[in-house]
């Protein structure tokens, strides 16, 4: 199962035009937003250290073994365009076609959001370390513009629905189902002695990544067609609710 390195920015000195907040804060807020519906899609993930500046969030993603390294920030205008502006750009590695491809996806869901579609775009860079300089597949998502009273506003309006959007993308990106966030539940494993196969896809075609053995208490943390998210040993993947007692 996939796992993302998640780096809101450490920008703490971009305040939001509506005075509710500024880009560090609200970025991680976005994250913290997202949290729910990565456990429940099988997405594992890590947070970036907010006391750390980019070079460190690149480090510590690069030290782990991440498929995807997303980094959440908002925008601001050059000065002469100051609180003019609106959009969301999400950039991507020039050379990296998946890079571009978890882009463009997510490109394309956000526009189904923002008040202005034809102002999201995905865009390559040749200057964002994040992106280039990562092992894993990077994009930076800018949010908006938080020098924008509209654009500020409506980021802090729409907090859960762009965190439903971005994990949506992602799950469009691993090819795994999106699963709405939901209350983790406890299941139990009956299989009359046998072990429950735990597999990376919800279907039984999907590859056996483990075996959990009868009478192992499981926390669930999301279903799609009887299919239940959950993690054992370190692993992350879909058991079959036939085979649980909930």
């Amino acid at each position: 199962m996939p796992i993302v390195f998640l780096s809101p920015s450490t920008q703490e000195w971009n305040p939001y035009a509506d005075g509710t907040g500024n880009e560090e804060m609200v970025m991680n807020e976005l994250a913290a937003e997202m949290e729910p519906y990565l456990r429940s899609s099988g997405i594992a993930f890590v947070r970036n250290d907010p006391e750390r500046n980019v070079a460190g969030a690149i480090a510590d993603s690069n030290a782990g073994k991440f498929d995807v390294h997303l980094a959440l920030h908002s925008n601001a205008a050059p000065e002469q365009f100051a609180g003019m502006l609106r959009g969301i750009d999400v950039y991507y590695a020039p050379a990296s076609y998946d890079s571009e491809l978890l882009a463009t996806i997510t490109a394309n869901n956000l526009q189904r959001i923002y008040p202005m579609e034809n102002q999201v775009v995905a865009r390559p860079t040749n200057s964002l370390g994040e992106v280039l300089r990562t092992k894993a597949v990077a994009v930076l998502a800018e949010i908006g513009y938080h020098d924008n009273p509209e654009d500020a506003a409506w980021i802090r309006s729409n907090l859960e629905q762009i965190a439903r959007t971005l994990v949506l993308s992602l799950t469009d990106y691993f090819g795994i189902p999106f699963i709405s966030a939901t209350e983790p539940i406890y299941g139990t494993v009956q299989t009359a002695g046998s072990r429950l196969n735990l597999r990376d896809y919800p279907a039984l075609n999907g590859t056996v990544l483990t075996q959990i053995p009868d009478g192992t208490q499981l926390i669930l943390n999301g279903e799609t067609d009887g299919w239940f998210v959950t993690t054992y040993n370190g692993r992350t993947g879909y058991v079959s609710g036939e085979y649980l007692s909930l």
